[in-house]
């Protein structure tokens, strides 16, 4: 998930050389390993146990989704609403909705976020933005960060993006390191934190194929392109390779399909099952 080439760099070279460079160097050492929401496939998704093992496993990054509680708090979360991986319904059953953003963060830190997934995790808990940076911040293993789009949030981008810079130490870090980069399927939302933070790789979520012309416009500001993986193939690739551009693809489980979007020569890789790819 290595970021485009930088400054200089990008003046001087071609398309067609950046294509070359990017396909030459994930033939050496294969695509990035990317847990989808930790190790979400023996864990229970973004709760501290998922994060924690997609760094045991030596995932180069994990993938988290931002939201944001009624009270400001910025917490790893996926769904729109709770009740699927919480037990949210049954701590509070007379509350009329169920997001996360309906919440303040001491309501929400004692759920319990790992039942549903197997008795061995009951009383796993929800965690912040800051808890999944503080356990990952020493270890070989980034962030991808993906801007929730949940259609009720307004100005997530923008707080994600101040949350970050609260932490220069870490990002500059990160950065050095290449372990950084966000992700939306909002463009808005992409367009705004790569306004406040240009500097960390910004990426574009498509369960799509996109087009041509699509592609052309993101490359003026985007670094990459992360599209399902049913819709990519050899010529997307190409394409995005050409244009200065990674591509990601999610969510990949199966090891035929994994064999496939390694061979086409793909960045990363995002699957619920780090271990099939990192083989710890």
């Amino acid at each position: 998930m290595s970021k485009r080439h930088a400054g200089v760099v990008v003046a001087v070279l071609s398309g067609l050389a950046l294509a070359m460079t990017s396909t030459t160097a994930h033939a050496d050492t294969g695509p990035d390993v990317i847990a989808h929401r930790g190790s979400s496939g023996m864990a229970p998704e973004n709760t501290a146990a998922a994060v924690d093992l997609a760094v045991d496993q030596r995932a180069d990054f994990v993938e988290i989704d931002v939201q944001r509680t009624k009270d400001g708090k910025l917490v790893n979360f996926h769904d729109c609403t709770m009740e699927r991986t919480t037990d949210i319904e049954d701590v509070y059953p007379d509350r009329p909705r169920y997001r996360v953003s309906d919440f303040t963060w001491a309501e929400l830190r004692g759920l319990d976020a790992g039942s549903w997934f197997h008795d061995d995790f009951s009383g796993e808990r929800l965690i912040t933005v800051d808890d999944v940076i503080s356990r990952i911040r020493n270890t070989g293993t980034g962030l991808l960060a993906e801007i929730s789009p949940c259609g009720h949030y307004t100005g997530i981008a923008t707080d994600f993006a101040e949350n970050l810079r609260d932490k220069p130490r870490y990002v500059r870090r990160a950065l050095a390191r290449e372990q950084l980069a966000v992700q939306s399927f909002q463009t808005d939302d992409a367009q705004e934190f790569h306004t406040l933070m240009p500097e960390v790789p910004i990426g574009l979520l498509d369960a799509e194929r996109p087009t041509d012309s699509e592609l052309v416009e993101l490359s003026h500001w985007a670094d990459q392109v992360n599209p399902q993986h049913t819709v990519t193939d050899q010529n997307l690739v190409d394409r995005v390779h050409e244009l200065g551009m990674d591509i990601n693809v999610w969510t990949v489980d199966e090891p035929g399909a994994m064999r496939k979007m390694s061979a086409l020569g793909v960045d990363g890789i995002i699957t619920d099952y780090p271990q099939s790819l990192s083989r710890r």
